[in-house]
């Protein structure tokens, strides 16, 4: 597939985020659209399990793949979950860890994850 570079800066009042992958700076958001390929990618009934489900701090490899791949598309960006398997975030699995809980963060804190500053 491919995808998209983004230049600007991510607006966390939108939910976006930002992450260097592959050496690229790129902007991540979990739209609804996103959210409803996690809902059925993790079998979650709402959101709501959706959300208890990652603040259990229980994700698994293939669970922070999932989402960086669902934030990268909601952002506009073309990438498949085994692209994104292969792609390389800056911070290796911490930096990994850091932007899934950025991301997860804006998404599901509404204005208090909004209000964070930017990074």
């Amino acid at each position: 597939m491919g995808g998209r570079h983004m230049s600007g800066r991510a607006n966390r009042h939108r939910g976006e985020v930002e992450a260097v992958i592959d050496g690229e700076r790129r902007i991540l958001c979990l739209t609804l659209g996103a959210l409803a390929e996690l809902e059925t990618a993790f079998a979650a009934e709402s959101l709501g399990d959706l959300a208890r489900r990652f603040s259990s701090g229980q994700l698994k490899s293939a669970d922070m793949i999932r989402i960086l791949g669902a934030g990268l598309r909601g952002a506009g960006n073309c990438f498949s979950d085994d692209e994104v398997a292969g792609m390389a975030v800056e911070g290796g699995i911490a930096g990994s860890a850091r932007v899934v809980g950025d991301l997860l963060t804006v998404t599901f804190a509404g204005d208090e994850g909004a209000n964070r500053p930017n990074p």
